[in-house]
């Protein structure tokens, strides 16, 4: 029997805001959602979701999994191994391929736009994937989504006792929400199209860190400032302050998302996002300020390596 949709990630962030949508909008038959932990399937099949195990190591899974999928949801693997993700994504797309996969929907990055030659290092893993998915000879979309506005703490540097925020540059970024960014990729998914294609799905607004630094001090009455400093410095202030416990080689990674902020790499907004949405989809500004009215002290969890 044809499935629909396939949703890899379906405990993440992104993925359960996608299945989210789609348990909304759509028939429980054309759907399931997919978990590389076992542990998850009684959690899903209680809501009446139907489950297939994915795990990105384990080629079996992923055939039995892909079987009859018309729409498959390619979650990015979480892993910071270069060589590692490089082998875990290689293995999906030779067997989405092999296992006739109608459609595959790729959860890319925005930096650089709808251009290939961004040198920001959190890029590089998508680049990769998008020529693979080209080499492939399949039919793919590659969502370059918007970064998290969610996620501005780890941006930036930036904790609820932190009176000043170092960084290398500043630039203009879209930061978009992710309950958004989940609903206009179900909604993607939906319409359909968009073959071999890379689409940008942003929010319009673009902001600077310096602007988000204004944010938190009107928001919370905080007097955070802003100092920026050389790369070398950077890595040297943050590796020895930083309250996450984030490894030296995490900061000398961050400066060259900075570099490629300064050049404007995570500034470029589409409409595509608001078409899908039929609505304007939420301000920079207004989503962090947002956050800070509920939690004053909010935090991101990718800040923190030192928590279990």
């Amino acid at each position: 029997m044809t499935l629909k949709y396939l949703i890899t990630g379906a405990t993440g962030g992104l993925g359960a805001q996608v299945l989210s949508h789609l348990v909304a909008n759509v028939p429980a038959s054309e759907y399931a959602a997919a978990s590389s932990s076992e542990a998850n399937r009684k959690r899903f099949e209680d809501q009446g979701i139907a489950f297939r195990l994915v795990n990105y190591d384990d080629a079996s899974s992923m055939k039995e999994a892909f079987k009859d999928v018309e729409n498959l949801f390619f979650v990015s693997t979480n892993t910071f191994d270069v060589e590692k993700r490089e082998k875990q994504h290689q293995r999906f797309v030779d067997i989405a391929k092999e296992m006739n996969v109608k459609h595959v929907w790729y959860t890319s990055l925005a930096f650089g736009g709808f251009q290939s030659d961004s040198k920001a290092d959190v890029q590089q893993a998508h680049l990769i994937t998008e020529e693979m998915l080209r080499n492939a000879d399949i039919n793919y979309t590659s969502i370059r989504e918007g970064i998290y506005a969610d996620a501005f703490p780890v941006f930036m540097g930036w904790y609820p006792s932190t009176e000043k925020v170092y960084l290398t540059s500043d630039g203009p970024v879209a930061f978009t929400l992710r309950a958004e960014l989940g609903e206009a990729t179900a909604r993607l998914m939906i319409r359909g199209g968009y073959d071999r294609e890379i689409v940008l799905l942003t929010a319009q607004e673009t902001v600077s860190f310096a602007d988000i630094v204004d944010v938190i001090n009107e928001t919370t009455g905080r007097q955070v400032q802003v100092e920026l400093v050389s790369p070398e410095e950077f890595v040297r202030i943050k590796t020895a302050e930083d309250i996450g416990g984030k490894p030296k080689a995490f900061f000398q990674k961050l400066v060259t998302w900075y570099d490629a902020i300064e050049k404007g790499d995570a500034g470029v907004t589409d409409s595509l996002m608001a078409d899908i949405l039929e609505r304007e989809p939420t301000p920079a500004r207004e989503a962090i300020r947002a956050f800070l009215r509920e939690n004053r002290d909010y935090e991101w969890h990718q800040n923190y390596a030192n928590r279990g």
